[in-house]
């Protein structure tokens, strides 16, 4: 398997591939290979800055040159005119990551500012916003970092990291009890040491985990507040639980005062705002 920083490295060559391709022609056409120049990173929005760190592995993988000098450090909020970072080298060079550093710095931002929001508004209890797989392809990593720098927890990163079992793999196993043994068999099989979570739709499907036992965690999927109450209750504390499904920040703070560990909001990675930065020559 791939390690992270393998994968950070394959989509910032992609990325690169994507935009450049054969060469910047605009900065190829009147920029001078070598002539100087630094630019600086100006926040135009309020919020939690994030990407600083992948900003300078796009600079030091384009042309390990460029000189960057941090001003504002990841997980930090900011306002607008605040400068994050100065870069300074060939002004080629400065062109042509300009738009990647950019697109990276303002969507890890826009994540954490979100991701921000949504834990502040769980503000004395002991519940931890989490995000989810709906993730944009290639950036999960990135998003993810995004969302622990907004001060939310991460789920598991992919499929190969812990054992969730949803409604369709229940369905397909033929049942709640063999889908927990099942995972348990697998597990012990191939010598591996993963979280079982397993996804709820109803207060009866919870009393056949319960009867069961086995797992780590439990999903309540689609529970309105009272019933999640009910839930937690019947669970007493014998692991942890997640609410999931339908759940906007409006009804968050109903379903994190039931009592759950966990609640994972999809909007955290799949529909944030970006926040509003320039990289601007000075």
């Amino acid at each position: 398997m791939k390690t992270r920083d393998e994968l950070i490295d394959e989509l910032i060559d992609l990325a690169f591939a994507e935009d450049i391709g054969d060469g910047d022609a605009t900065t190829l056409c009147c920029i001078p290979a070598d002539e100087m120049g630094r630019s600086r990173l100006i926040v135009k929005e309020e919020g939690i800055l994030a990407g600083v760190a992948m900003a300078k592995r796009v600079f030091q993988k384009f042309d390990p040159e460029l000189k960057m000098t941090t001003y504002i450090a990841d997980g930090s909020h900011v306002k607008p005119g605040d400068i994050a970072f100065v870069v300074e080298g060939r002004v080629q060079s400065l062109l042509q990551t300009e738009r990647l550093m950019l697109n990276i710095m303002q969507r890890m931002s826009g994540i954490a500012t979100t991701t921000h929001k949504y834990q502040k508004e769980l503000e004395g209890l002991k519940t931890k916003v989490l995000d989810t797989r709906k993730t944009t392809p290639g950036m999960r990593i990135m998003e993810k970092d995004a969302v622990a720098l907004g001060g939310g927890c991460n789920h598991r990163i992919g499929l190969f990291d812990m054992i969730l079992l949803k409604d369709n793999h229940i369905d397909f196993a033929g049942g709640i009890k063999n889908a927990i043994t099942k995972a348990h068999e697998w597990c012990k099989a191939n010598n591996k040491n993963l979280k079982i979570e397993i996804e709820v739709r109803n207060l009866d499907e919870l009393r056949q985990v319960l009867e069961h036992g086995g797992v780590d965690r439990i999903m309540l999927d689609n529970f309105t507040p009272e019933l999640t109450k009910q839930a937690v209750q019947l669970i007493g504390g014998r692991c942890e639980v997640e609410s999931s499904g339908g759940i906007t920040f409006s009804t968050l703070r109903a379903y994190g005062e039931c009592g759950v560990d966990f609640i994972s909001v999809g909007a955290l990675t799949h529909s944030v705002k970006s926040l509003d930065m320039s990289f601007k020559a000075f």
